[in-house]
């Protein structure tokens, strides 16, 4: 019964994944363009920059509109000002955006600092009340590393508003591009794998009855 169960859920996983397999180049060529826009974006971290604060622009505009839409669907009058109010702050927040984007990267920049040294030592915290037995060290050290990065962060501002947001797109760009190609030409082995699995002929073994039933079917003498 284990086995059928087994078979079932590996027919359905293939199956499954048999769309993602047939547009495995289609899944490479994406992360060959994702790694090329990251190191383009390394080669220029301030052109970069000034497309993440477009970006965050873009963002809060949205939500600024969405905040409106919300507001009017709301019937108490404190609630519609609160909700309208915030609302038209996002919307104010990404047109100062687009009008002076590397104002905006260097607050940007700044709050990005100030949340990695918040983050940093609430993880410090975390891991000294941890117990022994648990990978404590590991949780520390990753809160020294986010702490000393929004302590340069912070070190170097404004000047790093010209570029740690660009960078950090750049970084990303990087690795998600190198994910989908790993993703692509995993799809691509596996597909090889099953290839390769279909076209071995399959051979039947012949399995002889047991010695028993051997014993048994023989036919007996008659007596004399």
């Amino acid at each position: 019964m284990s086995n059928i169960a087994g078979t079932h859920i590996s027919t359905n996983g293939a199956s499954e994944l048999a769309p993602l397999r047939a547009k495995s180049g289609w899944i490479i060529a994406l992360g060959v363009v994702y790694v090329l826009a990251g190191l383009i974006a390394l080669g220029s971290v301030v052109f970069a920059t000034v497309v993440t604060v477009f970006v965050v622009g873009v963002m809060m505009l949205i939500a600024g509109v969405a905040e409106v839409i919300n507001a009017f669907q709301i019937k108490a009058w404190g609630k519609f000002l609160l909700w309208l109010l915030l609302g038209v702050l996002y919307i104010v927040a990404g047109f100062v955006t687009f009008e002076n984007p590397l104002l905006a990267a260097a607050v940007l920049t700044l709050m990005l600092g100030f949340a990695l040294i918040v983050s940093g030592i609430m993880r410090l915290i975390l891991a000294f009340d941890m117990k022994q037995e648990t990978p404590w060290v590991w949780v520390a050290l990753s809160g020294v590393i986010t702490l000393l990065l929004g302590l340069i962060i912070v070190a170097h501002w404004p000047v790093s508003g010209l570029y740690i947001l660009g960078l950090f797109l750049a970084i990303d760009l990087v690795i998600a591009g190198a994910s989908w190609i790993s993703i692509g030409f995993g799809l691509r082995r596996h597909a090889l794998q099953r290839r390769q699995r279909g076209s071995r002929p399959a051979f039947k073994k012949n399995r002889l009855p047991p010695a028993g039933f051997i014993l048994l079917s023989a036919p007996r003498s008659a007596p004399a």
